[in-house]
């Protein structure tokens, strides 16, 4: 009897112990992630809108049909990123991930308080190099650091009626997303 529960405690532990190592590993080794995915049909430090969710054919799981979908395909090894995204009438949203699809950081029309979101998006390196200026502050530009350099920016815009996806569509198509020529100026770090 004793050798059957050694048997069946022995079974489970090690049951369980393949079941996390397989479900930890699974997103780093899996070959068709959402940058993969997303690569064939957006450009490089550019904003793509998306086709609208069908049951069948999403480009990304669990779209929502409500929103109008954009993304930026982004790289910093080339220099920093300025985003601007004009605020949609109802709700706006940019979400940050990394390429390994671990999201770090999201701001929304509401938090922005703006008409336009405007970010530099850049790698801790990169911020480090920016030259101190005092004059300017968070309020004025806001810097996010990226901890990784790929990754993709997700754009959603709320299409309150069925109507107002247009409208919607639109105000993403008017968004920018591109490699800065220019110096940056810098400003405080955001809160985590």
């Amino acid at each position: 009897m004793i050798r059957i529960l050694f048997t069946l405690v022995g079974g489970v532990v090690l049951g369980a112990i393949v079941h996390l190592v397989s479900v930890l590993a699974l997103p780093r080794i899996a070959t068709q992630d959402a940058y993969s995915r997303l690569t064939p049909m957006t450009k490089l430090n550019a904003v793509t809108p998306l086709p609208a969710p069908e049951p069948n054919n999403a480009p990304m799981p669990y779209l929502d049909p409500a929103f109008a979908t954009a993304i930026c395909r982004y790289d910093l090894s080339s220099g920093p990123i300025k985003l601007a995204v004009p605020v949609s009438q109802s709700y706006t949203s940019v979400s940050f991930y990394t390429r390994g699809e671990i999201a770090y950081y999201a701001i929304n029309d509401r938090s922005a308080g703006r008409r336009v979101i405007e970010l530099d998006l850049m790698t801790e390196a990169q911020h480090a190099e920016l030259p101190e200026e005092e004059d300017v502050t968070s309020a004025d530009r806001l810097i996010i650091d990226s901890p990784s350099a790929t990754g993709l920016i997700v754009l959603k815009a709320l299409a309150a009626e069925p109507g107002l996806m247009p409208q919607a569509q639109a105000s993403l198509a008017a968004a920018s997303c591109k490699v800065q020529t220019e110096p940056v100026a810098t400003a405080q770090r955001p809160r985590k």
